[in-house]
């Protein structure tokens, strides 16, 4: 892992007004809006920009959640579908009134939704956490509203403890998903027919953190898998949490690119603009030492860089 970059060197990012968080998570560029939006779980809040962020005039707007948000997407028909703690929720404008649309019998002391994101079709996949994250039960649902009537639920994989890094690839009939506690990045073949995932295997496999391990340790870590996107080139940009940086990963699993966060925690990626080069990536402070926070005052902030390879446009939720 590479030392804590010292606040007088953003490699390159910078960090967004406004956009403070104690956990940063799901975020995605609305293109009608021309907007990010986010979500700070502990906060409880979903978050979105109004104006240009590139010339600094962009505002951060905040919207108080009664449950901790775990993932969101924007819907075809306007608002957007919001995974809460005990299920999906609809929202038919912005600070609106949260209609559940597919209620959950997890056990809510122990288990929440945690990342997800819609496919082209207009399905949300949103995967689970167990707390205190001891066992492998969280899952990953598919609910697919189209049509009218009660949405349909579908379970499309488990055996994971945290569900992260979803990334959806209908091209190449690719899913991929990670379990953040494993260090592991998993590939699914995606079948239309009858809808499921097939053929399960290690994508990527990182090294575990080592025994003993604390911030700002000797010791070497890259960081575990937490959300994940990916650009227009095919390459799966992982954050690695605690281990202050994004990997980009080629088809086969490799490490391409290595782009260090002015931040031990990024959360997850997401590409944005008007031409989808502006890289953004969410972070967190929640829990980090004061020591190191007084040396990343960036981290629990949105930062954002310009990149060379576009990325992928946000799917939007159908009902």
């Amino acid at each position: 892992m590479p030392d804590l970059i010292p606040p007088n060197d953003p490699q390159g990012w910078t960090a967004l007004p406004g956009s403070d968080c104690a956990l940063g998570e799901s975020p995605f560029w609305h293109p009608d809006e021309r907007a990010l939006y986010w979500l700070d779980i502990p906060g409880r809040q979903a978050l979105r920009t109004r104006g240009d962020i590139a010339s600094g005039e962009a505002v951060v707007e905040r919207w108080s959640l009664p449950q901790e948000p775990g993932c969101m997407a924007p819907a075809r028909r306007g608002g957007l579908v919001i995974a809460l703690r005990d299920g999906i929720y609809r929202a038919r404008e912005w600070g609106g009134a949260l209609h559940c649309i597919a209620a959950f019998d997890h056990d809510t002391a122990t288990m929440r939704f945690n990342d997800g994101k819609c496919d082209p079709q207009g399905r949300l996949w949103a995967g689970t956490l167990q707390e205190p994250k001891d066992r492998p039960i969280a899952a990953l649902y598919c609910i697919d509203a189209r049509g009218g009537g009660e949405p349909r639920v579908q379970r499309m994989a488990g055996e994971a403890i945290t569900a992260n890094g979803l990334v959806l690839v209908p091209e190449l009939s690719r899913v991929y998903w990670a379990d953040t506690n494993a260090h592991a990045v998993r590939q699914y073949d995606w079948v239309a027919e009858p809808h499921g995932l097939a053929g399960e295997r290690l994508f990527r496999q990182f090294d575990p953190k080592p025994a003993g391990w604390t911030p700002g340790s000797a010791q070497p870590y890259d960081g575990r898998p937490d959300g994940a996107t990916m650009d227009a080139d095919g390459r799966y940009w992982v954050a690695m949490f605690e281990g202050g940086q994004l990997q980009a990963l080629d088809a086969q699993g490799r490490t391409t690119d290595v782009l260090p966060v002015p931040a031990r925690c990024p959360t997850m990626p997401c590409f944005g603009g008007d031409d989808l080069c502006t890289l953004f990536v969410t972070t967190a402070r929640k829990g980090r030492p004061a020591d190191e926070l007084a040396r990343q005052p960036m981290a629990g902030q949105v930062l954002w860089r310009r990149m060379d390879a576009p990325g992928r446009p946000v799917a939007f939720f159908e009902d």
